[in-house]
């Protein structure tokens, strides 16, 4: 459920993006001509108006119903608002492509910041309440988070580069979920194998 909360304002990003144009017949007697011009040569623009407060309303309802607001989720949304905001205003979307890689190459940082200079890894820091591992699993766990980070955001680089923006936009979605799921399925797989390990 959680995953599928996260995603969401990713979701409607693509959306938006797939249904431009009729998004924009139905807005048009509200547009400018300008606006509604803009919006038919560059239709990420039209997404990313829409990103923004769909995320900002996603971190009010996690606030509210969980009664707090995770960093990750206040970091992605200050990133998604400077880099989000100057695609918008720049008409440039140089910027909202760069923000998946961003945003995960913080989180790269982050995690091996942690490692480094704290007595605890941030990984350990969220799951040692739920699961009691010796400290080198922490600390593979740990850097292997901080690999599919990197990971991530050269992934998301390649794709904005290397192929069309459409291809992008199905990769933000579909290729970057799918890369977190796939790699949560195997942490699960190694977690699973180490505690059987550990009961034999």
């Amino acid at each position: 459920m959680k995953l599928i909360l996260d995603f969401l304002p990713i979701v409607i990003f693509f959306l938006v993006y797939k249904w431009a144009p009729e998004l924009i017949l139905l807005l048009e007697p509200y547009l400018s001509a300008d606006s509604a011009a803009l919006f038919r040569e560059m239709p990420l623009i039209l997404a990313t108006i829409v990103l923004i407060p769909a995320t900002v309303i996603q971190v009010a309802y996690l606030r509210i119903s969980t009664g707090k607001i995770e960093k990750m989720h206040l970091i992605t949304l200050g990133l998604l608002i400077v880099l989000g905001g100057a695609t918008v205003i720049l008409q440039d979307k140089t910027f909202i492509m760069w923000k998946p890689t961003v945003v995960n190459w913080l989180f790269a940082a982050a995690f091996l910041g942690s490692q480094w200079f704290t007595s605890k890894s941030l990984l350990q820091r969220m799951m040692d309440q739920a699961i009691q591992l010796p400290e080198i699993v922490w600390t593979r766990l740990n850097y292997a988070w901080v690999a599919f980070f990197v990971v991530s955001g050269l992934a998301n680089l390649y794709v904005a580069y290397q192929f069309s923006e459409e291809i992008w936009v199905d990769f933000k979605l579909f290729g970057l979920l799918g890369l977190t799921v796939l790699f949560i399925i195997g942490q699960s797989l190694f977690l699973y194998r180490y505690m059987n390990h550990e009961e034999q």
